[in-house]
């Protein structure tokens, strides 16, 4: 159980879930605000219900979000100061200071709390900075995409590969039929045309045959954890058309090498 000020919410930006916050009339009263994560615990969902807080029943008027900046008051159990002191002793000293700054006066701000927290133990006062943390899980998002980008782009090189090695065996394979297509009068730009159709037939049915796999297993896993699914279109549109790229890129080599076979060296082979 916490003794809470008014200005909590508006500090830590952090939202209310259902029911409202301490006002100048509730924070007097048996009331309490439940942090989100309490409130699973406790089984409460809607306000009115009462729960036993420090030695008596207290009436639940409010439900938080789970709070990014400050993500322990996600287990607390808050009161009205006033409450606080009148109903289980409070004395009035906080234990915690919540303040936001800008950017610009931070460093200032962080020398002067501690004497203006406490002034006959500065020294006591530990001041931290719930922006660090965030900027610490930003970077280590940006890090675990970079990752994934980094494999995914290994895995395009490997597909263009093997859709090179693949068309540059078909041409090998089917010399007699370049060679007789050749002599019925196929232009080097026909056998070009057909082996870079090929070859983007081949990479646009792996991109959807992978992209589709790719979005089950997604579906799948956040099904087994209970998360929503999410899948940008946009993203696997990308994906799609990258592939194509990397097919046609692939598929260029094989394909004029194919245009380049002499008619009467293909057919005698």
């Amino acid at each position: 159980m916490s003794a809470a000020d008014l200005d909590l919410l508006k500090v830590t930006a952090t939202d209310l879930a259902v029911g409202t916050w301490f006002n100048d009339a509730t924070d007097t009263y048996p009331t309490v605000v439940l942090g989100a994560d309490a409130a699973k615990i406790l089984g409460v969902v809607t306000t009115g219900t009462q729960v036993w807080l420090g030695g008596q029943y207290v009436t639940v008027i409010g439900i938080m979000e789970p709070s990014a900046l400050a993500p322990e008051l996600d287990m607390g159990a808050f009161v009205g100061i006033p409450a606080a002191k009148d109903l289980f002793g409070f004395d009035g000293s906080p234990t915690t200071v919540y303040e936001r700054s800008t950017e610009q006066t931070i460093a200032q701000v962080r020398e002067l709390l501690p004497g203006t927290v406490s002034p006959e133990a500065p020294q006591n006062v530990k001041v931290s900075r719930p922006s660090d943390a965030l900027a610490a899980k930003y970077a280590a998002d940006q890090a675990f995409t970079g990752l994934l980008v980094g494999l995914g782009s290994v895995a395009l090189l490997v597909g263009g590969i093997g859709v090179a090695n693949t068309m540059i065996i078909s041409v090998l394979e089917r010399r007699r039929e370049i060679g007789l297509r050749r002599s019925l009068g196929a232009t080097r730009a026909h056998i070009r045309r057909q082996f870079l159709a090929e070859a983007l037939l081949l990479s646009g049915l792996g991109g959807v045959l992978g992209a589709a796999i790719g979005i089950g297993v997604t579906a799948t896993f956040a099904a087994i954890n209970g998360w929503p699914l999410a899948v940008s279109p946009v993203v696997v549109g990308v994906g799609v058309l990258a592939t194509l790229v990397i097919g046609a890129i692939a598929g260029l080599y094989p394909a004029v090498r194919a245009a380049r076979t002499p008619p009467t060296a293909a057919l005698s082979s």
